[in-house]
């Protein structure tokens, strides 16, 4: 099973068979970033919240890999400020999955299946994630990247969300710590749920490139937890939207650098 795990692991951390393009969602009225395969119908897709004070260019080789295995990316650039409103970022993740469905993206060969829709996000966005399942019977799945809790609150919203949830924390995070952050919200997932840490990871160790919040906030670019956040989201979203199977062994073995907490770990990750 371990040597399923890493090669599951070397693959999916791997760029995927599919080229990449990528634009401005802007130009339907969000502003933001949207990453697809250059053709593809039927395509699942997610919305991607961005964490306190960071730009979505930030997670830009994310959106590109998980767009290289065939999945649409759409990362609203909304709600950057200080005194982002939680709620207003939830409703802009939704505007994004409508603009996924809606609109036809790249080059006018690419559609998006509306039952193969999902969330995910750093920080603040993975928090906002959660309260977008919570209110959207769209979404398919959810994955975290250090989640923070939100006003209204993830924890709270977490109990009313009964679809896959996929929440990755980072061992070193001195912000958003998971003992107050993604222990309790997996602990109250109304679904299938795997928690698990990168041991070595920094609260901004997801994000990619330098930034100035590197000044205020905990951690830095991390290469290494961002190739472990790469396979792993693209195997549980695989796994749950479309049902590829292969990195099912990675999301059900430890591999060098995270661990799963099994206290927190229940059901299967698979197609809702």
């Amino acid at each position: 099973m371990a040597r399923t795990a890493k090669k599951a692991l070397e693959e999916l951390s791997r760029r995927g068979p599919h080229d990449v393009l990528h634009g401005d969602l802007s130009l339907v009225g969000l502003p933001g970033i949207v990453c697809t395969p250059r053709s593809g119908l039927g395509l699942p897709a997610i919305a991607f919240g961005h964490g306190w004070l960071q730009p979505p260019r930030r997670y830009l080789g994310l959106f590109r890999h998980l767009a290289s295995w065939g999945i649409v990316v759409a990362a609203p650039g909304t709600q950057r400020g200080v005194l982002a409103s939680h709620s207003a970022f939830t409703t802009d993740l939704r505007t994004a999955l409508d603009v996924c469905v809606n609109v036809r993206l790249g080059e006018g060969e690419i559609s998006v299946d509306a039952s193969k829709l999902a969330v995910a996000g750093h920080a603040m966005g993975g928090g906002c994630a959660v309260l977008a399942a919570a209110e959207d019977e769209r979404i398919r799945a959810v994955a975290t990247l250090a989640v923070a809790e939100t006003r209204p609150s993830a924890l709270d919203a977490a109990q009313q969300v009964h679809v896959p949830g996929l929440h990755l924390t980072g061992g070193k995070d001195l912000l958003t710590p998971p003992v107050a952050n993604a222990e309790p919200i997996a602990r109250a997932w109304g679904g299938p749920v795997q928690l698990r840490t990168v041991k070595k990871a920094s609260h901004l160790g997801f994000t990619e490139g330098r930034h100035w919040t590197e000044l205020v906030l905990h951690g830095r670019s991390e290469y290494g937890t961002q190739r472990l956040a790469k396979a792993l989201l693209t195997a549980f979203l695989l796994r749950t939207l479309t049902g590829d199977k292969r990195g099912e062994a990675l999301l059900n073995a430890d591999v060098s650098g995270t661990a799963i907490d099994q206290s927190l770990t229940r059901g299967g990750l698979v197609r809702a």
